[in-house]
């Protein structure tokens, strides 16, 4: 009954479908949002990946942690979603140098993880995409 309220008369392929993509929404949102507050309880880890030509190193950290935490907030309404994904696309954007910092501290010091931040210079691209499939317009009908 819950599934016929909620669904109406959609195939289970739709419906599949439909909650997929609602599962991915609300798993990017929990991502960024704990993303954000991670810039909090670990803030030398970001400072020591913030390029040296950054200014205020902290204030940025801090600044794109809020901006992590609001966007992933913000994908959650469909009226804030475009918006808060064209802001995730321009943040990852912003805070790929700090990502190719990470992978020149790890190759510079030789530690063991660095494979991993090589990887994540790639997953960004991922991430762009991801988040680009909520910026199309929703449909009011």
């Amino acid at each position: 009954m819950v599934c016929i309220a909620l669904f109406g008369s959609l195939s289970y392929n739709e419906i599949k479908t439909t909650v997929l993509k609602i599962f991915l929404l609300y798993l990017m949102s929990l991502l960024y949002v704990a993303a954000g507050i991670n810039h909090f309880w670990h803030t030398q880890t970001y400072m020591d990946i913030m390029p040296a030509y950054i200014p205020m190193p902290l204030s940025m950290v801090y600044i794109s942690g809020v901006a992590e935490i609001l966007l992933g907030i913000l994908l959650i309404p469909k009226l804030t979603r475009r918006f808060a994904a064209w802001g995730i696309i321009f943040l990852l954007i912003a805070v790929f140098p700090a990502n190719v910092q990470m992978m020149l501290n790890f190759l510079h010091d030789k530690k063991p993880g660095l494979w991993f931040t090589i990887l994540r210079l790639p997953l960004q691209i991922l991430l762009i995409m991801w988040a680009y499939s909520y910026t199309k317009r929703i449909s009011r009908t």
